[in-house]
Protein backbone atom coordinates (compact mmCIF):
# COMPACT_ATOMS: atom_id res chain seq x y z
CA UNK A 1 0.00 0.00 0.00
CA UNK A 2 1.25 3.44 -1.33
CA UNK A 3 2.21 5.80 2.03
CA UNK A 4 -0.58 8.05 0.38
CA UNK A 5 -3.06 4.84 0.44
CA UNK A 6 -2.16 4.23 3.85
CA UNK A 7 -2.67 7.53 5.54
CA UNK A 8 -6.09 8.09 3.79
CA UNK A 9 -6.72 4.59 5.50
CA UNK A 10 -5.65 6.19 9.17
CA UNK A 11 -7.05 9.71 8.59
CA UNK A 12 -9.37 9.90 5.37
CA UNK A 13 -12.70 10.89 5.09
CA UNK A 14 -14.66 11.18 1.53
CA UNK A 15 -17.53 13.70 2.28
CA UNK A 16 -20.11 14.66 -0.25
CA UNK A 17 -20.09 18.66 -2.17
CA UNK A 18 -22.00 20.69 0.56
CA UNK A 19 -20.79 19.26 3.88
CA UNK A 20 -20.01 21.84 6.50
CA UNK A 21 -16.81 21.01 7.90
CA UNK A 22 -16.46 23.53 10.64
CA UNK A 23 -17.97 27.04 10.97
CA UNK A 24 -16.36 30.41 12.06
CA UNK A 25 -16.18 31.16 15.63
CA UNK A 26 -16.53 27.26 16.47
CA UNK A 27 -13.59 25.67 18.55
CA UNK A 28 -11.36 23.38 16.46
CA UNK A 29 -9.04 20.55 17.28
CA UNK A 30 -8.61 19.40 13.82
CA UNK A 31 -6.69 20.29 10.37
CA UNK A 32 -7.09 19.00 6.96
CA UNK A 33 -5.68 18.07 4.05
CA UNK A 34 -7.34 18.23 0.78
CA UNK A 35 -6.53 15.59 -1.47
CA UNK A 36 -9.46 15.90 -3.99
CA UNK A 37 -12.25 18.10 -4.97
CA UNK A 38 -12.23 22.13 -3.64
CA UNK A 39 -13.43 23.33 -0.31
CA UNK A 40 -14.47 27.30 -0.26
CA UNK A 41 -13.44 28.92 3.24
CA UNK A 42 -15.51 32.14 3.61
CA UNK A 43 -16.39 34.68 6.53
CA UNK A 44 -19.01 36.72 7.59
CA UNK A 45 -19.49 39.92 6.76
CA UNK A 46 -21.93 43.04 7.11
CA UNK A 47 -22.93 42.37 3.79
CA UNK A 48 -23.48 38.37 4.16
CA UNK A 49 -20.89 36.03 3.68
CA UNK A 50 -17.77 36.45 1.89
CA UNK A 51 -15.78 34.18 -0.33
CA UNK A 52 -11.71 34.00 1.17
CA UNK A 53 -10.45 31.15 -0.92
CA UNK A 54 -11.22 28.23 -3.28
CA UNK A 55 -9.07 25.81 -2.06
CA UNK A 56 -8.04 22.76 -4.41
CA UNK A 57 -6.11 19.37 -4.02
CA UNK A 58 -2.51 20.00 -1.81
CA UNK A 59 -3.45 22.18 -0.09
CA UNK A 60 -3.97 22.31 3.72
CA UNK A 61 -6.54 24.41 6.18
CA UNK A 62 -7.59 24.95 9.30
CA UNK A 63 -4.06 24.51 11.17
CA UNK A 64 -4.07 28.11 12.46
CA UNK A 65 -7.14 26.29 15.17
CA UNK A 66 -4.75 23.72 16.82
CA UNK A 67 -1.37 25.95 16.36
CA UNK A 68 -2.95 28.98 18.55
CA UNK A 69 -5.69 27.58 20.12
CA UNK A 70 -8.12 29.89 19.15
CA UNK A 71 -11.73 29.96 17.49
CA UNK A 72 -12.32 29.16 13.77
CA UNK A 73 -11.67 32.36 11.76
CA UNK A 74 -13.73 31.20 8.94
CA UNK A 75 -16.03 28.36 7.54
CA UNK A 76 -15.43 25.62 5.25
CA UNK A 77 -17.42 24.15 2.61
CA UNK A 78 -16.81 21.62 0.91
CA UNK A 79 -17.96 22.49 -3.42
CA UNK A 80 -16.85 19.13 -5.15
CA UNK A 81 -17.02 15.74 -3.63
CA UNK A 82 -14.05 15.88 -1.48
CA UNK A 83 -11.86 13.35 -0.41
CA UNK A 84 -9.42 14.59 3.51
CA UNK A 85 -7.11 13.88 5.65
CA UNK A 86 -8.14 15.30 9.26
CA UNK A 87 -5.30 15.68 11.35
CA UNK A 88 -5.08 16.46 15.21
CA UNK A 89 -2.71 18.84 17.26
CA UNK A 90 -0.50 15.86 18.03
CA UNK A 91 -0.30 14.02 14.55
CA UNK A 92 -0.03 17.55 12.66
CA UNK A 93 3.25 18.09 14.90
CA UNK A 94 4.89 14.56 14.14
CA UNK A 95 4.19 14.79 11.18
CA UNK A 96 6.17 18.43 11.23
CA UNK A 97 8.69 17.41 12.90
CA UNK A 98 9.48 14.16 10.75
CA UNK A 99 8.83 15.78 7.34
CA UNK A 100 10.44 18.23 6.47
CA UNK A 101 8.49 18.97 3.16
CA UNK A 102 5.26 19.29 5.76
CA UNK A 103 7.03 22.23 7.37
CA UNK A 104 8.66 24.20 4.55
CA UNK A 105 4.79 24.18 3.28
CA UNK A 106 3.37 25.56 6.51
CA UNK A 107 5.99 28.18 6.49
CA UNK A 108 5.12 28.91 3.22
CA UNK A 109 1.41 29.07 3.63
CA UNK A 110 2.04 31.33 6.68
CA UNK A 111 4.00 33.84 4.66
CA UNK A 112 1.43 33.53 2.09
CA UNK A 113 -0.83 34.94 4.62
CA UNK A 114 1.54 38.03 5.61
CA UNK A 115 1.64 38.93 2.12
CA UNK A 116 -2.27 39.07 1.14
CA UNK A 117 -2.50 41.21 4.61
CA UNK A 118 0.21 43.35 3.67
CA UNK A 119 -1.42 43.79 -0.08
CA UNK A 120 -4.63 44.82 2.14
CA UNK A 121 -3.67 47.23 4.22
CA UNK A 122 -1.64 48.75 0.34
CA UNK A 123 -5.20 48.57 -1.15
CA UNK A 124 -6.74 50.50 1.97
CA UNK A 125 -4.17 53.17 1.95
CA UNK A 126 -4.44 53.87 -1.70
CA UNK A 127 -6.26 57.28 -1.85
CA UNK A 128 -7.78 56.40 -5.79
CA UNK A 129 -10.72 54.64 -5.76
CA UNK A 130 -10.05 53.06 -9.10
CA UNK A 131 -6.78 51.69 -7.92
CA UNK A 132 -8.31 49.89 -5.03
CA UNK A 133 -11.23 48.55 -7.31
CA UNK A 134 -8.37 47.08 -9.59
CA UNK A 135 -6.14 46.10 -6.29
CA UNK A 136 -8.93 44.66 -5.22
CA UNK A 137 -9.97 42.23 -7.74
CA UNK A 138 -6.16 41.23 -8.84
CA UNK A 139 -5.92 39.93 -4.95
CA UNK A 140 -9.24 37.71 -5.47
CA UNK A 141 -8.20 36.87 -8.62
CA UNK A 142 -4.66 35.69 -7.14
CA UNK A 143 -6.78 34.17 -3.72
CA UNK A 144 -9.47 32.77 -5.27
CA UNK A 145 -9.71 33.06 -8.93
CA UNK A 146 -10.36 30.08 -11.61
CA UNK A 147 -8.56 29.89 -14.76
CA UNK A 148 -11.13 28.74 -17.75
CA UNK A 149 -10.32 27.06 -20.71
CA UNK A 150 -10.09 30.50 -22.52
CA UNK A 151 -7.90 31.66 -19.91
CA UNK A 152 -10.21 34.30 -18.36
CA UNK A 153 -9.95 34.61 -14.81
CA UNK A 154 -13.63 33.99 -13.06
CA UNK A 155 -13.87 35.46 -9.52
CA UNK A 156 -16.86 34.40 -7.39
CA UNK A 157 -17.56 38.02 -5.61
CA UNK A 158 -20.61 40.32 -5.89
CA UNK A 159 -20.08 44.06 -5.95
CA UNK A 160 -20.96 44.01 -2.31
CA UNK A 161 -18.36 41.89 -1.67
CA UNK A 162 -15.62 43.63 -3.26
CA UNK A 163 -16.97 47.14 -2.17
CA UNK A 164 -16.23 45.74 1.31
CA UNK A 165 -13.17 44.46 0.91
CA UNK A 166 -11.80 47.87 -0.60
CA UNK A 167 -13.37 50.57 2.09
CA UNK A 168 -15.38 51.88 -0.62
CA UNK A 169 -19.24 52.33 -1.39
CA UNK A 170 -21.35 49.96 -3.58
CA UNK A 171 -22.18 53.22 -5.70
CA UNK A 172 -18.01 53.71 -6.15
CA UNK A 173 -17.08 50.30 -7.00
CA UNK A 174 -19.99 50.22 -9.23
CA UNK A 175 -18.84 53.20 -11.25
CA UNK A 176 -15.30 51.99 -11.04
CA UNK A 177 -16.72 48.63 -12.77
CA UNK A 178 -18.74 50.46 -15.52
CA UNK A 179 -15.78 51.94 -16.62
CA UNK A 180 -13.41 48.97 -16.84
CA UNK A 181 -16.64 47.17 -18.48
CA UNK A 182 -16.28 50.04 -21.43
CA UNK A 183 -12.90 49.02 -21.43
CA UNK A 184 -13.78 45.89 -21.90
CA UNK A 185 -11.13 44.81 -18.76
CA UNK A 186 -14.07 43.22 -16.74
CA UNK A 187 -16.90 41.46 -17.47
CA UNK A 188 -19.93 40.83 -15.38
CA UNK A 189 -20.83 36.98 -15.53
CA UNK A 190 -23.19 34.51 -13.89
CA UNK A 191 -20.69 33.71 -11.27
CA UNK A 192 -19.00 37.14 -10.29
CA UNK A 193 -16.77 38.62 -12.05
CA UNK A 194 -14.84 38.10 -15.24
CA UNK A 195 -11.67 39.26 -16.27
CA UNK A 196 -10.53 37.95 -19.85
CA UNK A 197 -6.56 39.04 -19.44
CA UNK A 198 -5.46 39.60 -16.13
CA UNK A 199 -2.24 41.63 -17.74
CA UNK A 200 -4.91 44.07 -19.07
CA UNK A 201 -5.97 44.77 -15.62
CA UNK A 202 -2.23 44.87 -14.61
CA UNK A 203 -1.42 47.20 -17.02
CA UNK A 204 -4.24 49.78 -16.70
CA UNK A 205 -3.66 49.83 -13.11
CA UNK A 206 0.01 51.02 -14.25
CA UNK A 207 -1.36 53.46 -16.84
CA UNK A 208 -3.63 55.12 -13.89
CA UNK A 209 -0.70 54.73 -11.49
CA UNK A 210 1.72 57.19 -13.94
CA UNK A 211 -1.15 59.44 -14.63
CA UNK A 212 -1.53 60.22 -10.90
CA UNK A 213 2.44 60.65 -10.39
CA UNK A 214 3.00 62.71 -13.15
CA UNK A 215 -0.78 64.10 -13.66
CA UNK A 216 -3.65 63.78 -15.68
CA UNK A 217 -2.68 63.94 -19.56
Amino acid sequence: MADGDQLFARFGKQCPAGTVLFRERESGDTMYVLQSGRVRISKQGKDGEKTLALLGPGEFFGEMAILNNKPRTATAETVEDCKLLILDARTFEQMVVSNSEIAVRLIKKLARRLDAADNLIDILMHRDPKARVILGLSRAAELQGQRRDDGATVISMNRGELAHEVGLSADEVGAVLARLERLSIVERGEEGFVIPDLMRLHEFLEFLEMREKFGDA
